[in-house]
């Protein structure tokens, strides 16, 4: 299993309508457009005619058409029209790279190369008692490894999400359990005492998570309900999503599974904005920027068990795209 075989996010549903859309992924330009039956397809950003670039055309009965000769593209890739030639027809070899494409949680998900690789879960997505929101996207001058080990860390609470997610009062991290999954690893029993854990919290409270890494680039928090409280036996979550952009910069999103109907989507999506960007500036200011898989290359503590694993994880999938 390699980067390019497996599923990543690239753009939100909502960004490819009428219009032909742009997207980078792993290094590799990419045009996203839908066809008429609505369905989205993914080429090379690259029109094998003359090299033009295929986004900056348009959409023109259900084909692709190149902004420079208007050649038309299907489905598929494959050329079916030569305005300048405009009684032949183009062989089979006439057409331009495609890429399999998905849509899920409000994303659209590229694979680059064939493989048997799923999407990553997203469990809480099938919970109709919760309410859905994606956030982003965010774009961050970061690795997405060192993205996603920073969601998994919780002993940053306390200094840089002070009065949000932690305090310098009570920065202990108590013991959790670590174990490998079939697609990554799972970190459960994480507590930490926090000030404000989402919009309606009043007063410090201890909230206890489960962290799940559930792909190279991709991560799930589940927050467990308090005993006696209304939200018992629900599982709010937050995943987060990434676009390897480049091995030093992302494109990321977090899609909210919440009980909270009473917020508006804004405002929901203003306090996942306001934690996010305490996180950003420190993820941007890391070096190197990759994210080290030699143990011996940072220095490590009790309390980095989980993002341990994770090396340990992407090192044993053999992920090198943002690792070094």
């Amino acid at each position: 299993m390699t980067e390019r075989t497996l599923w990543h996010p690239v753009a939100q549903s909502s960004d490819v309508v009428s219009a032909p859309f742009s997207v980078l992924l792993l290094e590799q330009p990419l045009v996203l457009w839908r066809n008429a039956e609505g369905l989205v397809q993914s080429f090379v950003d690259r029109c094998p005619h003359r090299g033009a670039r295929l986004s900056m055309g348009r959409v023109e009965n259900g084909h692709l058409e190149c902004p420079y000769h208007g050649w038309q593209f299907s489905s598929g890739g494959q050329c079916v029209k030569v305005p300048a030639v405009p009684d032949f027809t183009p062989p089979a070899s006439q057409r331009v790279q495609a890429f399999e494409v998905q849509e899920a949680y409000g994303l659209i998900w590229v694979r680059l190369e064939p493989s048997d690789s799923q999407l990553p879960v997203f469990a809480a997505e099938t919970d109709e008692h919760l309410r859905k929101v994606n956030c982003g996207p965010y774009d961050v001058a970061a690795s997405a490894p060192r993205i996603i080990e920073n969601f998994l860390d919780m002993s940053h609470f306390g200094f840089v999400h002070e009065g949000w997610l932690g305090s310098r009062d009570a920065t202990a991290i108590a013991a959790y359990k670590v174990e490998t999954t079939a697609t990554g690893v799972l970190a459960t029993g994480c507590k930490a005492v926090q000030p404000q854990s989402n919009l309606h919290s009043t007063q410090a409270a201890e909230v206890e998570y489960t962290y799940e890494v559930t792909a190279a680039y991709t991560a799930v928090l589940t927050k467990i309900p308090e005993e006696g409280s209304s939200k018992q036996g629900w599982r709010e979550q937050i995943g987060l999503f990434i676009c390897p952009v480049t091995p030093e910069t992302s494109r990321v999103w977090f899609r909210l599974a919440v009980a909270d109907f009473e917020s508006t989507d804004e405002q929901l999506q203003t306090f996942q904005h306001t934690i996010f960007v305490q996180d950003q500036p420190v993820l941007e200011s890391q070096l190197p920027k990759a994210l080290p898989l030699d143990p011996r290359a940072e220095m490590h503590s009790a309390a980095d068990r989980m993002s341990s694993a994770y090396r340990r994880f992407l090192k044993a999938q053999a992920i090198a795209f943002g690792t070094c």
